[in-house]
């Protein structure tokens, strides 16, 4: 059993939520996903994304407002409640919404934060549509458009891509299924599942030879957790028993050791932190349907990697403009609200 310190608590979602003020408005620095067509499409991140301008990068600040929203819903009296409604009721307009919808429609923009950003967007709606607000609706067209583009690419995406980073395919098919169950989509989240079985399902026996440098997910875990999501329990409990048949053991013993993490103010070593406390949301998503020395293992794991990074959330820009979602995550995985 987790202990109390390592299931969110009113301090950590202020925290989190003061992190995520701080930066969801902010500018710069700006890291653009951008292509320019000509001079003309030189143009600052405001001016680019009205809503999702902050945060270093446009998918950072999308779950920063997950981030925000999260918080807000499960602890409504937070201090920082009063302004996170204020930034929301300002951000997600009908204006603002069609033209982050409308910079999809540019040709050059066919790309743009795939796969990455299009689960995190659909986990932020998900999320929204579970607030007694206007805000979900409002954001429908840009939710929309970006189901669409999963419908569009899925069938053509032959193989998974099984990475620790943004690329990773398994990421964004567990974030953005949140939305699907939760819009009642059903052929989308056929498609997710279908998908998920042809890149996945012939996998066994998980060598797991991780961490990478920059990782701040792990190809192995999420790999398990994207199925656990997609699949019934009774076709996922066996595939699992095979995909990881020694984790009582702890092996591969790379899942159970938190990276060390050598330079915070590192962008991409920080990423390191992001991916002790995404694998401890997935050991802990994955404790349940795990043999009970095998979950113990799990949970274990998951203490282990939240007692190395979950400190590191605030102290450098380069980790505080994305660390609290992770951390979130690890915090509340497991659990139904």
């Amino acid at each position: 059993m987790s202990s109390r310190s390592e299931r969110l608590n009113a301090e950590q979602a202020s925290l989190f939520a003061r992190l995520a003020l701080s930066h969801v408005a902010r500018e710069y620095p700006n890291k653009l996903d951008h292509v320019l067509d000509g001079p003309q499409d030189v143009r600052g991140p405001r001016d680019l994304h009205p809503i999702f301008y902050g945060s270093f990068d446009w998918h950072s600040c999308v779950h920063g407002y997950w981030t925000l929203a999260t918080v807000l819903r499960r602890f409504p009296a937070l201090p920082e409640a009063a302004e996170i409604r204020d930034l929301f009721d300002d951000a997600f307009t009908d204006g603002k919404v069609a033209a982050e919808t409308a910079y999809l429609a540019r040709p050059s923009a066919r790309g743009f934060e795939r796969p990455y950003g299009w689960g995190w967007l659909l986990k932020l709606q998900a999320e929204l549509m579970a607030h007694d607000a206007p805000w979900a609706s409002v954001m429908t067209p840009l939710a929309l458009a970006f189901a669409d583009r999963f419908r569009d690419f899925l069938p053509r995406a032959a193989y998974p891509i099984r990475t620790g980073v943004h690329s990773s395919t398994a990421f964004a098919l567990a974030l953005a299924s949140d939305y699907a169950k939760a819009a009642g989509d059903q052929s989308l989240l056929q498609l997710f599942a279908d998908t998920a079985r042809s890149w996945y399902l012939a996998d066994a026996d998980a060598q797991a030879w991780e961490p990478s440098g920059d990782d701040f997910l792990s190809p192995t875990l999420l790999e398990a957790e994207c199925l656990r999501r997609l699949l019934p329990a009774e076709e996922f409990r066996p595939w699992l028993a095979d995909y990881l048949p020694h984790a009582a053991q702890r092996r591969p013993a790379s899942l159970f050791a938190p990276a060390t993490v050598t330079d915070r103010t590192d962008g991409k070593i920080v990423h390191l932190d992001g991916l002790n406390l995404s694998r401890a949301w997935c050991w802990r998503e994955l404790a349940n349907a795990l043999p009970s020395h095998a979950a113990a293992a799990a949970e274990a794991a998951a203490s282990a990697h939240l007692a190395a990074s979950l400190p590191h959330v605030a102290g450098d820009y380069m980790g505080e403009h994305w660390l609290a979602s992770f951390a979130l995550l690890a915090l509340t995985a497991g659990e139904a609200g």
